[in-house]
């Protein structure tokens, strides 16, 4: 199976410069939804389809309801990168041949 994670940076979010919050939370939202596989204080495991998918949380997620194993959810996330490496364009790196 295909574990797909997920990575939510909500505290870093907040931790950041008032504009660059701003922007952040402007960023696309998202929905999964599916039983509940796991749950502990910083994921939320739900089955999707014959996916797994693994969604951060912390102390400021919003949970309606009780969250328990086999409780069927839908999750609201956002996309946040976390790191970005640039590789670089072997093709434009060589010198042109006359």
């Amino acid at each position: 199976m295909k574990t797909l994670r997920i990575v939510l940076a909500v505290a870093v979010v907040a931790a950041l410069a008032a504009p660059a919050a701003v922007q952040a939370a402007s960023a696309k939202t998202y929905q999964v939804t599916g039983p509940v596989l796991a749950v502990d204080d910083s994921t939320i495991t739900v089955q999707k389809g014959s996916d797994k998918w693994e969604i951060a949380r912390d102390a400021s997620t919003k949970i309606t309801g009780e969250l328990k194993v086999g409780a069927k959810v839908t999750i609201e996330y956002r996309m946040t990168a976390t790191a970005v490496e640039v590789k670089s364009d072997a093709k434009a790196a060589k010198p042109a041949k006359k």
